[in-house]
């Protein structure tokens, strides 16, 4: 497990590769993340939007954008937290995701950004 705090928001991510969804032969390797989210500050906040940067060691960089977490906007009040999964797919049997989360304090509509930790995607027989 990878974790970060950022802003007193702390994301701490857990990877899976899946071969029963990979298909080697084929190029197609496929990965389960979790994350949590949790809210250490003082204030409810909502995530907003998401940013990943996705590296395949035999594809090109990839960049994903979009509004929430799995067609979510959680609000995740004080001493909370969120949990979530979703997946990425590589060409290649090693890569890595990082990025950022945009959220927003309910109590005056501040947003700032959360560092999404980087984490590792690698198929278990490619660790020494």
């Amino acid at each position: 497990m990878v974790c970060v705090i950022t802003n007193n928001i702390e994301v701490s991510v857990e990877v899976v590769y899946s071969s029963q969804n990979s298909s080697p032969r084929d190029n197609h390797y496929f990965f389960i993340y979790f994350i949590t989210i949790t809210n250490k500050s003082d204030y409810t906040v909502q995530l907003l939007k998401r940013h990943w940067e996705i590296f395949d060691t035999g594809a090109e960089h990839r960049v994903v954008d979009g509004e929430g977490v799995v067609g979510e906007t959680p609000l995740i009040e004080p001493g909370r937290s969120y949990t979530y999964n979703s997946a990425c797919n590589l060409t290649s049997e090693i890569g890595y995701m990082e990025g950022f989360y945009k959220m927003q304090r309910a109590i005056d509509d501040l947003e700032f950004d959360v560092k999404i930790p980087r984490f590792e995607l690698v198929v278990p027989s490619k660790l020494n």
